[in-house]
C-alpha cells in the first residue's frame, strides 16, 4: 500500500518561501508520476506541479510557473516543492499525489492519481 506523508507547511508573509516535502513508502515500483495539488476553502482541488520520475520532466500550472519548483530525491523516496514569492492566493492545503500513468503528469488532474497524502497547510498573509 502506497503511503505519502507531507510536511513543511506553515505560515509566511507575502514574498516569503516554503519548501514542502513528501515521503513515499510502501512501494515496490516507484510511481511514474508524482505531483502536488492544492485546495483552498470552497474551491476545487487543483494540480500545481508534477514530475515524471523516469526522466525528470516537470509540469506546472500557469499561476506558479517561475515561482515553484518540483523535484525529487529517488534515493530518499522524497518529493519536494520549493515555493518562492508566495502570495495570499497560494494559501491552501497542499497534497502530495502519486500515480503510475505517464499521461498523468502533463494533465495534473486528480482523477489520474490514486494515491494521496493527508495534506499540509500553507497560509500566506499580506
Amino acid at each position: 500500500q502506497v503511503q505519502l506523508v507531507e510536511s513543511g507547511g506553515g505560515s509566511v508573509q507575502a514574498g516569503g518561501s516554503l519548501r514542502l516535502s513528501c515521503v513515499v513508502s510502501g512501494v515496490i515500483f516507484t510511481p511514474n508520476c508524482m505531483a502536488w495539488f492544492r485546495q483552498a476553502p470552497g474551491k476545487e482541488r487543483e494540480g500545481v506541479a508534477s514530475i515524471y520520475t523516469v526522466d525528470g520532466s516537470t509540469y506546472y500550472t500557469d499561476s506558479v510557473k517561475g515561482r515553484f519548483t518540483i523535484s525529487r530525491d529517488n534515493a530518499k523516496k522524497t518529493l519536494y516543492l520549493q515555493m518562492n514569492s508566495l502570495n495570499p492566493e497560494d494559501t491552501a492545503m497542499y497534497f502530495c499525489a502519486a500515480g503510475y500513468s505517464r499521461n498523468a503528469c502533463p494533465r495534473i488532474i486528480k482523477a489520474d492519481f490514486p494515491y494521496w497524502g493527508q495534506g499540509t497547510q500553507v497560509t500566506v498573509s499580506s
